[in-house]
């Protein structure tokens, strides 16, 4: 197929963020993200690739099957927002759930995300959740939409291995991650707990509490928290990246439960 295809052109309007919620479909870009999507059932519903990925991602080819369709490199290329396109994106279906569908499952660990607006990060919070073992995300109030293209691909795949919710209102995301019986502990710099000494405090099943990238979380929300909790800073930088801190946080809360 080339880039002018009808097929093509309909799957390169999913760039779009209005287009993606339309229609509950959006791109994954990339051979970890088109395995991710194979590894759900019924999420994807094309793949497009070239010739030269369909001979190196061999298994995911076969993977596929019917649904593997062969594209040239100006059309690929019309797919991906990613600098050096790896030659495969895939269409999938919408994967998010209702917040109280995620948390019925008596979760132990999840991240809440409220108004994160870089794609990078929240796709970075994604994956660090899914590497500490964590039981969900949601994505709260303002935030970024987590099918954009960039937070897809900066999660390497791991939006398709654990469960994703989005939620409008900050507050009820955070009243419904304590009505599901987790400790909600935001993480905040100027926070009253430390986090090098919150092991019993970690061991419980948590709700980690995540403020914009810029201003952080809102007063208001964070006093809605069951504790505010802050990661020690022992050099002079100010703060520490968004992503990066989740991933501190999160991994604290999986070693202390694993303990």
């Amino acid at each position: 197929m080339t880039a002018g295809n009808a097929r093509v052109k309909d799957a390169r309007k999913l760039s779009r963020r209005s287009e993606r919620s339309e229609r509950r479909l959006f791109l994954a870009d990339g051979p970890k993200a088109v395995e991710g999507a194979l590894g759900v059932d019924g999420c994807v519903v094309e793949v497009f690739a070239t010739p030269a990925a369909t001979t190196t991602y061999a298994p995911l080819a076969a993977a596929a099957g019917d649904a593997w369709t062969l594209v040239d490199e100006r059309a690929l290329a019309s797919l991906s927002d990613s600098v050096s396109p790896a030659g495969v994106v895939a269409v999938c279906r919408f994967l998010d759930r209702p917040v109280d569908h995620v948390l019925d499952r008596d979760p132990r660990l999840v991240a809440l995300c409220a108004d994160i607006r870089d794609p990078g990060n929240a796709g970075t919070v994604v994956r660090c959740a899914d590497a500490a073992g964590a039981d969900a995300v949601v994505f709260a109030g303002q935030s970024v939409d987590f099918y954009n293209p960039k937070t897809v691909r900066a999660s390497v795949g791991s939006v398709f291995h654990l469960p994703v919710a989005t939620e409008p209102d900050p507050v009820a995301a955070v009243r419904a991650a304590q009505a599901a019986g987790l400790v909600v502990l935001a993480a905040d710099g100027a926070g009253e707990v430390d986090l090098d000494r919150a092991d019993d405090l970690l061991a419980r099943p948590t709700a980690w509490l995540f403020g914009n990238e810029a201003w952080g979380l809102p007063a208001e929300l964070a006093a809605l928290a069951d504790h505010r909790v802050r990661i020690p800073i022992h050099g002079r930088a100010e703060s520490l990246n968004l992503s990066t801190a989740a991933a501190l946080c999160l991994f604290a809360s999986a070693r202390a439960q694993r303990a």
